[in-house]
């Protein structure tokens, strides 16, 4: 009988207390939540208090140490991934690093060699397409149902407050709406596109008085004449839909990020979420975190390296897709210079 999945919390912030909510909520006889990490101990044992997590840490190095965690769900902000990931890949975990899993590609590249070099699981937390929605719009394309696909649009965008999420406008934090929010569409669109390479990338932005992008339109062309655009941003709320067209019709999801709905040719149907409904999230549909969860349990116990479904080829490309358009709009981090 396989023994439950040893979790290990590395950061102690608003995503990383939903995706414990989940573990948590999971049967215990498969994922089990063994030690949490922040930089600071006394957010640390608060969080475990909450939870309920036997052990509690006040860095990251200890954790990677502690020989009970044997995966490491990273929920750092981003600058921070690079160096936890490294570490508690040589410290022999498996690692869930939410994304976008580096700030450039290639802190991407280095993760991912570091992880092939030692054999070990590593996976990017792009927790939409572990979603039955959006597992069923991959179904749909790999039938045919829409004829040959021409066209693919997605749209992620809200209004936010500093006060309400400082990181997603924190310059120092490589915050912005591409990689925030802009991500989810990225990888929308290289599904959809089954992970081709753009041939051409066009952008513009509109810039947040802290230096990062606020507003960002893209536009991709793909071999063959395929066409993939997007607009992601963190002062307008937009449709946050995510759409396809081909020759024989058209499908959607929504919401973008967090798909709970399908709609192939004018025919929808909705997927409703697993769990308990009293739990409290703080980030929206944060039940559906379990499907990512689920999925990295079923990789390691057949002792896969990476997820076939997000696998790190995929990740390098959208790391590169991502710094191409930063480059084009001209946003350049602290870490582009290192």
């Amino acid at each position: 009988m396989a023994m439950p999945l040893r979790w290990g919390i590395v950061s102690a912030g608003l995503i990383a207390s939903d995706f414990t909510t989940v573990l948590c909520s999971l049967p215990r006889s498969e994922h089990q939540v063994v030690a949490v990490a922040a930089r600071d101990l006394g957010r640390a044992q608060e969080f475990a208090r909450k939870h309920g997590i036997p052990k509690a840490y006040g860095s990251y190095e200890e954790l990677a140490r502690d020989p009970n965690v044997e995966v490491a769900y990273v929920g750092t902000q981003h600058p921070q991934h690079k160096a936890v990931v490294l570490m508690c890949l040589r410290t022999g975990k498996a690692v869930l690093c939410e994304k976008p899993m580096g700030v450039n590609a290639a802190e991407v590249r280095e993760m991912v060699a570091e992880a092939r070099a030692r054999g070990l699981f590593l996976m990017e937390g792009v927790w939409t397409r572990f979603f039955p929605a959006f597992e069923t719009l991959k179904s749909v394309l790999a039938q045919r149902t829409l004829g040959d696909l021409r066209v693919a649009h997605a749209e992620f965008g809200f209004k936010i407050s500093k006060s309400e999420l400082p990181r997603a406008t924190d310059f120092a934090q490589a915050g912005g709406a591409l990689l925030d929010i802009g991500f989810y569409c990225v990888q929308f669109l290289s599904s959809i596109f089954q992970g081709q390479r753009p041939e051409k990338i066009y952008a513009v932005a509109k810039f947040h008085e802290s230096g990062v992008d606020d507003t960002c339109s893209v536009l991709l062309q793909y071999p063959g004449g395929l066409q993939g655009s997007f607009t992601c941003s963190l002062s307008t709320e937009l449709s946050n839909i995510a759409s396809v067209r081909g020759t024989k019709g058209s499908a959607q999801i929504k919401p973008t990020w967090c798909p709970t709905e399908v709609v192939v040719n004018d025919e929808r149907k909705e997927f409703p979420l697993p769990l308990d409904s009293d739990k409290e999230f703080n980030f929206p549909n944060g039940a559906g975190l379990s499907y990512e969860a689920i999925h990295v349990r079923e990789c390691l116990r057949k002792g896969l390296r990476e997820s076939p479904v997000m696998p790190l080829a995929e990740s390098e490309l959208l790391a590169d897709i991502l710094e191409e358009v930063r480059k084009t709009i001209g946003l350049i981090f602290p870490q582009d210079k290192c």
